[in-house]
């Protein structure tokens, strides 16, 4: 909806940044011998986020979903139409990628401590507990499974092209030696266990591990329970009202949502270009249907425990959908995840604040599909046959390293390592789909965010603690 009573001075403004940040990025650099190339750059990067500006903030009368989804859609068109010149408008991106990220830890720090104290009674916590961990678990190997069932079915990895494997490979050889070596020898699940238990509590929150900073939170969060209430209430209100600051930089950070996604997805398309997808299309789609298809087993769930309507639903968490798309860090969209699940879907404080940050961390049911599909379509490749038993351990292996893997963007091929390895499938393998790896990792992403959302919506309603708006209700 276009905004009424516009200035022509605005109209004149947004027609001349467009026009000449389109002409800039249509010449060549070298019929400008006035400007740097460094001068260009960034007078054409300013001048499309400057045009982008004035039309969302001045031209248009829209939500800011909407603006998310413009954001998103001038992205991809922009990384098509410009290629690797877009790389420049990056640092919006980053900046928004920054400014979420830097609310991460204190957040669940803070989120955890009231949420956990406030459910006051610890068998109630630990009830809680139990519900989310066997919906996480439940639904990361269901995930997995259709991953498997899919890539059994359509075989993405029969009838490759040598001559198009064996370019994978070699331009891709690099980067898949520097992601095993990452992996290194793997720790024993014990020593995953052990090392949830942080050492050094400021040092877990400096160095944002996650599980650790959970861990510390949640026995924070019990032992005020159990402290005398006067004093208990001091540190819970403190931790409070840290918590609503929180909350309030996150509303703030939001309002430049539009311009990190356009900045995040054009640089991503720039970079990497749909090209290559067409090389590999058919694991492409096989690994992004059964991601979709994920993405709709949510609203049953929904619509099951909660009576949510399936199309609301989605509805209700697209916001989360589309940051989890264009950052694709499960961490990165913790803070609006947390909004949603509140906001949108009414599901309580302390039920959001506990499910939501521990899914972050240990729910990755679209990472999880992804490492099914990507196994099965390595040892098509190569011609190595996986039985039962094989696609079992890739099921397990997918489900426990699930656990304490960071939620950051391109950890699912660090995973996706200590899978084949487990079960014998060449590492270097990994080389072939590296490729269109950034493309899946926005759409596995946004699958984890969902089921974290489900979760927290399936918890509350089975504690009696969610209040959904009553036009989400079929």
């Amino acid at each position: 909806m276009v905004s009424r009573n516009i200035s022509p001075s605005v109209i004149g403004a947004f027609i001349v940044s467009l026009t000449v940040s389109i002409t800039l990025y249509s010449i060549p650099p070298e019929a400008l011998p006035f400007l740097s190339p460094s001068a260009i750059q960034i007078i054409r990067g300013t001048l499309i986020i400057l045009a982008l500006i004035l039309l969302f903030e001045k031209l248009l009368r829209i939500q800011l979903l909407n603006k998310i989804l413009l954001g998103l859609l001038f992205g991809l068109l922009a990384g098509i139409a410009f290629q690797a010149q877009i790389s420049e408008v990056k640092p919006v991106g980053t900046a928004f990628l920054r400014l979420i990220q830097m609310i991460v830890v204190p957040l669940v720090l803070a989120s955890l401590i009231v949420g956990t104290a406030s459910l006051g009674d610890p068998k109630k916590l630990g009830r809680i507990g139990l519900k989310t961990f066997a919906f996480y678990l439940t639904t990361t190997a269901f995930a997995i499974t259709i991953g498997l069932i899919l890539a059994n079915v359509f075989r993405p990895g029969s009838g490759i092209d040598p001559q198009v494997q064996a370019q994978l490979l070699q331009n891709y050889k690099g980067l898949a030696t520097e992601k095993i070596s990452r992996v290194g020898g793997g720790a024993s699940v014990m020593d995953t266990l052990l090392n949830i238990i942080p050492t050094n509590p400021v040092g877990a929150l400096s160095n944002g591990k996650m599980l650790q900073i959970i861990f510390f939170a949640i026995f924070t969060g019990i032992a005020l329970t159990v402290v005398p209430k006067e004093k208990a209430e001091i540190v819970i209100k403190a931790f409070d009202g840290f918590n609503e600051a929180m909350l309030q930089i996150v509303h703030m950070v939001i309002k430049v949502a539009p311009y990190g996604v356009f900045a995040l997805i054009a640089d991503a398309v720039g970079s990497f270009g749909l090209a290559i997808i067409f090389t590999l299309l058919k694991y492409t789609l096989v690994t992004t249907a059964g991601l979709i298809l994920m993405t709709l087993v949510y609203p049953v769930f929904a619509k099951i425990f909660a009576g949510f309507s399936p199309i609301q639903y989605l509805k209700a968490i697209r916001p989360a959908q589309v940051i989890a798309f264009s950052t694709s860090s499960s961490s990165a969209t913790l803070p609006v995840s947390m909004d949603v699940a509140e906001e949108n879907l009414g599901v309580s404080n302390n039920i959001a604040s506990f499910v939501l940050p521990l899914g972050a961390t240990v729910n990755m049911d679209g990472t999880a599909l992804y490492q099914g599909v990507a196994s099965v379509f390595i040892a098509q490749v190569y011609g190595i046959h996986l039985g039962i038993g094989d696609q079992l351990t890739i099921v397990l292996m997918a489900t426990l390293a699930s656990i304490g893997t960071a939620a950051a963007p391109g950890v699912g091929l660090l995973m996706l390592v200590m899978i084949l390895k487990q079960v014998g499938i060449p590492l270097e393998g990994i080389a072939l789909i590296l490729s269109v790896d950034r493309l899946l990792d926005m759409f596995r992403t946004t699958v984890n965010v969902s089921s974290d959302l489900t979760a927290s919506v399936v918890v509350a309603a089975t504690e009696k603690q969610l209040n959904p708006p009553k036009e989400f209700k079929i």
